[in-house]
């Protein structure tokens, strides 16, 4: 099995509005494609791992509806999936208190992402309905890049 992934998971940052001068460590997100192909059967996820630091408690990310991806101000709820079993992750998890998941992720919603100008991802925590995440304005350039290298 091959394994397509970015050298680097992108990196989300906690919104402004989820952050408060009583916090004392910031919760970090990070998101990557990645495309398993045994032998001609290609199948698309997207690997979401959660560092959460002592501002939220948040709930299982493999929850349904734990975890929405919105574009542009349009929303997603993901589905986890299993990931094919390999000796090697395509990511490595940044904190090892966090969160790993792997998700559901067609060829066209990784291309909307590629193609929009905002990528955010929610994830439901237990004192509010959702904390939000936002990627770098370089993120929709990464995926867009990692499309074309995978033939997309």
């Amino acid at each position: 099995m091959t394994v397509g992934a970015l050298r680097e998971p992108i990196e989300l940052i906690q919104g402004a509005e989820n952050v408060s001068a009583s916090r004392q460590r910031l919760s970090f997100a990070y998101l990557g494609p990645v495309e398993w192909d045994n032998m001609g059967d290609v199948r698309n996820g997207l690997w979401v791992h959660l560092a959460p630091g002592t501002d939220w408690r948040f709930v299982d990310i493999r929850m349904p509806g734990a975890v929405t991806l919105i574009l542009d101000g349009g929303s997603t709820a993901l589905s986890a999936i299993d990931a094919p079993p390999l000796a090697h992750a395509p990511y490595r998890p940044v904190a090892s208190w966090g969160q790993t998941a792997y998700f559901d992720l067609s060829v066209q919603t990784l291309k909307r992402m590629a193609s929009s100008q905002i990528i955010e991802l929610d994830f439901k925590a237990y004192s509010v309905p959702a904390v939000r995440f936002t990627a770098g304005r370089a993120a929709p350039e990464t995926l867009m890049r990692y499309l074309h290298a995978r033939g997309y």
